[in-house]
């Protein structure tokens, strides 16, 4: 195995376990909370208010959103997590449901965090991303309902986590593998009655949901399995074992799946550096280093 082999691996896992580390330092395994100082935590503040603007002028009452976190950009993703923002949440205005790993209890948990401190999961404090996806009534709505029905969400949530939960499997489960059940429970009008994350994945298949696919080629993702117990493979195919090959649910797969769904959906995406915040609605995805194009919205952070 190669050292730049097992460095994506290591980065896949803390990356997908990421959640773990809000307000939870205390377990040998969990990665500690960002220590920021004041110039880039009032750097977050203020990103946190971009978005939160451009959320209350959208008219929009949920929006699927997904930040950065550690650099996955050597397995081809810019996002590790995602959840959904709640115009109507109990915590705060804004503020994002999702699910999270509690290091001291060592279980899975659904938590509501605020934007700030959702866009402190990032590991680089001088630049991160934020994307959001503002979908039509017609889908948000029924999201919205399912995503605030506390009962319905913890339904949905796994015994067991892993980060690199297979899609279709119901051993495991990771944060954004939540997410797409819950979308598949309020878009498919699933029967509560029935075991839902069974029904959930079931549907999604129905629906041709796909997931991310990672290629890690032989070797390296079961030497990072053996440094933490965020991953696992005996919820994966022998064949995509064999090949390490890994189907999960990612920000990427879940937007992919919203925008399949729903064409009509508005899409913003934000990444700040110390000296600006820059968002772009629609059009091509930001550049790594965030330099702004014609018709993007900036804020200067200098002064």
């Amino acid at each position: 195995m190669s050292r730049a082999g097992l460095a994506a691996a290591l980065a896949l896992a803390s990356a997908l376990a990421m959640p773990a580390a809000f307000g939870a330092t205390s377990s040998r395994y969990c990665l500690p909370e960002p220590q920021l100082d004041a110039e880039q935590q009032d750097r977050l503040l203020r990103m946190a208010a971009v978005i939160k603007s451009e959320l209350e002028r959208s008219g929009a009452r949920v929006a699927l959103i997904a930040r950065s976190g550690l650099n996955l950009q050597r397995v081809g993703q810019r996002y590790s997590h995602a959840g959904l923002s709640l115009r109507a949440s109990p915590e705060t205005r804004w503020a994002v449901r999702q699910l999270y790993y509690a290091c001291d209890e060592q279980r899975p948990m659904i938590f509501d965090q605020g934007l700030t401190a959702f866009l402190m999961g990032n590991d680089d404090p001088r630049r991160g991303f934020v994307t959001l996806l503002l979908l039509p009534d017609a889908a948000a709505t029924p999201l919205e309902r399912s995503a605030l029905d506390k009962p319905l969400a913890l339904a949905l949530l796994g015994g067991q986590y892993s980060a690199n939960a297979h899609a279709f499997s119901l051993q495991y489960q990771n944060c954004n593998q939540w997410v797409a059940e819950l979308m598949a429970v309020a878009w498919g009008g699933l029967d509560a009655s029935r075991p839902l994350r069974a029904a959930a994945q079931q549907w999604l298949r129905e629906q041709a949901y796909a997931p991310t696919v990672i290629e890690l080629g032989h070797g390296p993702l079961r030497w990072a399995a053996a440094l933490t117990p965020w991953l696992n493979e005996d919820d994966h195919p022998p064949e995509d074992r064999a090949a390490g090959r890994y189907r999960l649910s990612m920000p990427a797969s879940l937007e992919a799946f919203a925008r399949q769904r729903e064409p009509r959906a508005e899409r913003l995406e934000f990444c700040h550096t110390p000296q600006q915040v820059v968002w772009r609605r629609n059009g091509a995805p930001l550049p790594e280093d965030c330099t702004p194009a014609e018709g993007d919205g900036v804020v200067s952070l200098a002064d």
